[in-house]
């Protein structure tokens, strides 16, 4: 008679193997990196899509603006006001998603130890902050499919050409507000960073508003304004639509990035 672990006593018949070798042997590689990252947007981009808060500035809001300047006989917007309101509406909802977003979420993920607690598992640092940037760039993509597909219905018709450039100056604005909602979800408490998210989300839809609404303010404040990314994406976005290149606006967003950047990369930190 077979002992309690002799291969007899295995379903199967005598001798056999019923699982592969290596089936039950322990395997503590890590996942490849793709496959890390590609879960870690997953995750983000649901986490994104389930806040109502986040819901509101991503969509309520940008198509509430859009729909109501358009129909609404608020200032002069020139001749086919849709033309200007879609430019400007994009840029608040670039703002929105991948500035003030991305600050409170990440602020209080720090609050709360999530960073803390991804950073000890197999996830290197940089497939965090890539993960929560692709999610950002899948949210913008589908903020421009909406407001793109909302605007064409109030008789917005941007040419093929002006969709290109405007795709790339909506990925380069994403950049740059994701940049700065880094280094500010990044290195402050949650508390200021919700205080300070939102006064800079106000001060900059206002700064975006001068650059878009009126030609009568005196031309120093106009150029101030393009200073700010809010102003320059605006100006750069609206200009893009209509086939144009504003080398200016498009400077100002490359300087914003690399400065808010770099300095990220220094100051972030995950506790």
């Amino acid at each position: 008679m077979s002992g309690p672990t002799g291969s007899s006593d295995l379903p199967g018949g005598s001798g056999a193997e019923r699982f592969a070798p290596g089936t039950f042997a322990p395997d503590p590689r890590p996942a490849p990196r793709a496959s890390m990252l590609a879960a870690q947007t997953r995750l983000e981009l649901v986490l994104l899509l389930r806040n109502g808060e986040q819901l509101l500035l991503t969509l309520f809001i940008p198509v509430t603006l859009l729909v109501g300047l358009t129909l609404l006989p608020f200032g002069d917007l020139g001749g086919v006001r849709v033309d200007t309101v879609v430019p400007a509406v994009m840029t608040v909802a670039v703002m929105s998603t991948a500035f003030t977003g991305q600050a409170i979420a990440v602020g209080f993920d720090r609050r709360y130890g999530a960073l803390k607690r991804l950073g000890a598992t197999a996830l290197p640092s940089w497939g965090i902050i890539a993960g929560k940037s692709l999610a950002v760039g899948v949210v913008v993509i589908l903020q421009s499919i909406v407001l793109g597909v909302i605007g064409a219905a109030l008789g917005w018709r941007p040419t093929l050409l002006g969709l290109g450039i405007g795709a790339l100056v909506i990925a380069l604005g994403t950049v740059t507000f994701a940049t700065m909602g880094l280094l500010l979800g990044g290195t402050l408490r949650a508390e200021i960073v919700l205080a300070l998210a939102n006064i800079a989300w106000f001060v900059m839809l206002g700064v975006g508003s001068v650059v878009f609404a009126t030609d009568a303010l005196p031309g120093i404040v106009r150029t101030l304004a393009r200073c700010i990314p809010s102003g320059a994406m605006t100006e750069t976005l609206e200009q893009a639509v209509v086939g144009h290149v504003d080398s200016t606006g498009i400077l100002v967003l490359v300087i914003w990035a690399a400065v808010c950047g770099v300095w990220a990369t220094r100051k972030f930190s995950f506790t």
